[in-house]
Order: C-alpha cells, then sequence, then structure tokens
C-alpha cells in the first residue's frame, strides 16, 4: 500500500474529462476582481474579494444552467462560514469551537446532499481566512468584518455569473438540466458518510485541541483542513494513506514555492497575475496528481492571506504550514484504521 503511494506521486494520469475551461472559469474568477481593484488602488480589498472565487471549484461539469441551480447554496454556506470565523475571531476558545462546528457541519451538508467534489475543505478554508484575514492584533481588527464578508460577497457574486457564462453559447442553452433534487439529493448519509463524518469529527476536535493547545489557535484550521482533504470523498485506509502522502510532499514543496514567490507579490498586478496563474493550474491538474495540485494550493493561500492581511514575510507562515499539515494528515490517516479492510 505504502509503495503504491509513493509511486502515485510521480504519476499523471488522463483526465478523466477535459478541464481546460473549469480553469480558466476558476482563473477569472480570482482575478478579476482583484485585478480591478488593484488598478483602482484597494487591492487589499480585491484579495478579500478573491475569497468568493471557491465558488467557481463546485459543480465544476455540471451543465451551466445546472450550475445556476446549485450554486447559490454552496455560496451562502461559503460565506456563512466566514462570517463566523468572522464574528469568532477575537476569542480563541470560541473560535476553536467554531471549527469544529463548521468542520463538522459542512462536512454532513456536502455529504448528506452529494455536493461532490472538492468536498467540505473549502468551508473550512473559508471559516479560517475569515479569522484570519479580520484577527485583532494589538486591540484592532487587520480588517473590518463587514467590509471583508460585502467583498467576499461580490466576490462569489462574480464568480457566479462566471460560472454561467456557458449560457451564452446556444449549444449549451439547449442542454437538458436536471432539477435540482437531482443535483442536491437527500438529506440522508449512508454507511460510507457516516464513516467519512465520525472520522471527520475525531479529525476536527484532536487537530483543533492539539494546535490551540501546542501551537495557534489561527493555525488550527489548516491543520483541520488538510485532515478534511485527506479523508476526502471515499472511505478507504489506502486513500487516506496516499492522500496524507501528497498532501505533506505537496505542502512542503508548496511552501517552499510560496517563499520563492513572494519578492513578486510585492506588486499588486503581478500577485494577481501570479494567483490566476496558480489557479488555473490546480484546476487542470487537481484529478491527476493531487501533490501537484497543492504545489499551487500552498502559495495560493499564503500569498492570498499574506496580501489581504498586509503581512509582507510568508516564510514564517509558510514553515508553519508544513507543520500544520503533517499533523492534519497524520490524524487522518490514523482514522482510516476505523475503515475495516475488505470493506
Amino acid at each position: 500500500m505504502s509503495g503504491a503511494a509513493v509511486r502515485s506521486l510521480f504519476a499523471l494520469p488522463p483526465s478523466p474529462a477535459p478541464r481546460r475551461w473549469v480553469a480558466t472559469r476558476a482563473a477569472l474568477s480570482i482575478g478579476v476582481p482583484s485585478g480591478l481593484l488593484a488598478l483602482l488602488g484597494h487591492e487589499e480589498i480585491g484579495l478579500q474579494a478573491a475569497a468568493g472565487a471557491f465558488v467557481a471549484l463546485f459543480f465544476a461539469g455540471a451543465g451551466a444552467a445546472e450550475r445556476a441551480k446549485a450554486l447559490p447554496f454552496v455560496a451562502a454556506a461559503l460565506v456563512a462560514c466566514a462570517a463566523l470565523g468572522a464574528a469568532l475571531a477575537p476569542w480563541p476558545w470560541l473560535l476553536a469551537a467554531g471549527l469544529v462546528g463548521v468542520a463538522v457541519c459542512a462536512s454532513a451538508f456536502a455529504f448528506a446532499f452529494r455536493v461532490g467534489p472538492p468536498g467540505p475543505v473549502f468551508f473550512v478554508l473559508s471559516y479560517g481566512l475569515a479569522a484570519n484575514i479580520t484577527a485583532v492584533v494589538d486591540g484592532a481588527r487587520l480588517a473590518e468584518p463587514g467590509a471583508f464578508l460585502a467583498a467576499m460577497t461580490c466576490g462569489s457574486l462574480f464568480s457566479y455569473l462566471v460560472a454561467l457564462t456557458p449560457l451564452l453559447r446556444r449549444a449549451e442553452r439547449a442542454r437538458p438540466v436536471r432539477p435540482l433534487r437531482a443535483l442536491l439529493p437527500g438529506p440522508w448519509l449512508g454507511a460510507g458518510e457516516r464513516e467519512l463524518l465520525l472520522r471527520i469529527a475525531i479529525v476536527a476536535v484532536i487537530g483543533t485541541l492539539s494546535t490551540v493547545a501546542m501551537l495557534d489557535p489561527h493555525r488550527a484550521y489548516w491543520t483541520v483542513s488538510a485532515g478534511i482533504a485527506v479523508i476526502g470523498l471515499t472511505p478507504s485506509r489506502g486513500f487516506a494513506v496516499g492522500r496524507g502522502l501528497h498532501r505533506t510532499v505537496g505542502t512542503l514543496l508548496g511552501a517552499a514555492l510560496a517563499v520563492a514567490l513572494a519578492p513578486l507579490s510585492a506588486i499588486p498586478l503581478l500577485l494577481v497575475a501570479l494567483l490566476m496563474l496558480l489557479q488555473f493550474g490546480i484546476e487542470l491538474i487537481v484529478v491527476r496528481n493531487y501533490a501537484l495540485a497543492l504545489i499551487c494550493i500552498t502559495p495560493l493561500v499564503l500569498l492570498m492571506t499574506a496580501a489581504a492581511t498586509g503581512t509582507p514575510d510568508v516564510s514564517h507562515a509558510a514553515g508553519e504550514r508544513v507543520v500544520d499539515t503533517a499533523l492534519g494528515s497524520g490524524l487522518a490517516v490514523l482514522t482510516g484504521l476505523i475503515h475495516r479492510r475488505g470493506a
């Protein structure tokens, strides 16, 4: 099993479906709002709006008319998670409790309604990013929560509109459209979903308590999101081992890339171009090699958070992400023992 996991690091199987337009939509969703606001001299607000680009990652393989039906529910959930993170940011223990609640509830929502890839991880990331961007430092917020949520909501709306642009083509409008009930079936949890939810709850509780006690409450979201990503959408021991290895190796290399790119990110428009390129790369290769995708995901989040909070040095945060990822991934792999062999 471990040998197969190591070999998978170097594998690049063909994509199950074309990803170029999915990647293009994701890149435009993150780049256009941040780029326009950077040109107007409001680059920090633009990067806060870029958090709304997570909407573009869901229902990527569905038709545009189907995305029009399903994505508002995803966007509302993402903004709600961010709002809770911003509200609880001043109180570390409440923030930690909220993280566990968001991890479990967002996972239950994603599994019960069969939201599909990328699963619940970006709901947790929205919560954590909001808490970090609006954190209290020396008695003052780094960013006003209301302004951040307004920017993220606008970014989500733009991402939603980008997802609908294929409807401009007659061929796209002619595609059959499934009802919302078929796009978001449920709510119900089968045995596999209940196992995944249990494992995520274990990772959320232990990961949060460990990070709060030993490290920093504001870092716990990365530990938990790493664990959730490793658990994934498949209840399997082998899947968790492989995913954990990809997550750790990809984050390590991605952290190094973030440090290398940090000097370039000091130029607002160049930073926007970097974020677009990274987002495009993520969506192009994530279904082929998860470690390669993490090499892009890690600097994307680090550079975006650093710029949105006005923190020029990312080297310290990059090192923290490696530690947090190793902890979250290790916990997730251990929870794979819950899954019975051969089941």
